[in-house]
């Protein structure tokens, strides 16, 4: 090996005189192709690629086996605790304990209730007795009714009698006045109550006492 790179060195210092610079790399080129060649043809030789493969360095690695893993243990049950129920307990007597009575306490007797009374409802009120009709000739005047024929009434000679039914109490004051029949016309039976409403009564009496009740006063509109 060292007569082949003298001779390569040689002839490389050779060849360098008077090359240039790309002349030069295409020589080293082809001197390093011409090894490879070389030595391609060698390794075609059986016997040189057998004697190359023997001194080859064999590389290998143990490779350690993983340990078995022991299996789980089954899973214990748990012991059922078994119930025992009490013995009981009987008490044996001895001769030297003496024995005790215990008497029961007499029941109470409750005390007799006191009795209710259901008292009755008070009895209703009597109502009222109805007011009393004032006949017709013991009403007295002492204002009489003011009537005034409606003007609007004239236009269309309206006439009639208007009945008015009145509530005198005992002073004599008229306190409610209706129209106990109509004379026919709406104007005729308001100016009837107007007229019995500024009207003043005497006092009716009974047994010279002064008393309240109904009355109906007639009044008749006639146009003149």
């Amino acid at each position: 090996m060292q007569l082949g790179s003298s001779r390569t060195a040689f002839h490389y210092g050779s060849y360098n005189r008077g090359l240039t610079r790309g002349q030069l790399r295409a020589v080293v080129i082809g001197i390093a192709l011409l090894h490879v060649a070389a030595i391609w043809g060698l390794l075609q030789i059986k016997a040189v690629r057998d004697a190359v493969a023997a001194a080859a360095p064999m590389m290998f690695e143990m490779v350690r086996e993983p340990a078995p893993v022991p299996p789980a243990p089954p899973p214990q049950s748990k012991p059922i605790p078994k119930v025992v129920p009490p013995t009981p307990l009987i008490a044996t007597p001895t001769p030297s304990s003496s024995s005790f009575v215990v008497e029961q306490p007499e029941p109470e007797t409750p005390e007799p209730a006191e009795p209710v009374v259901m008292q009755a409802p008070p009895a209703p009120a009597a109502p009222p007795p109805p007011p009393k009709m004032i006949p017709a000739s013991a009403i007295q005047y002492r204002v009489q009714p003011q009537m005034e024929y409606p003007r609007a009434s004239r236009p269309f000679r309206e006439s009639g009698r208007v009945i008015t039914r009145v509530y005198v109490d005992e002073t004599g004051m008229p306190r409610t006045v209706q129209i106990a029949k109509s004379s026919g016309f709406p104007r005729l039976d308001e100016a009837g109550i107007k007229a019995v409403q500024k009207a003043r009564f005497k006092p009716y009496t009974e047994n010279g006492q002064a008393s309240a009740g109904w009355a109906l006063i007639p009044l008749n509109f006639e146009l003149e």
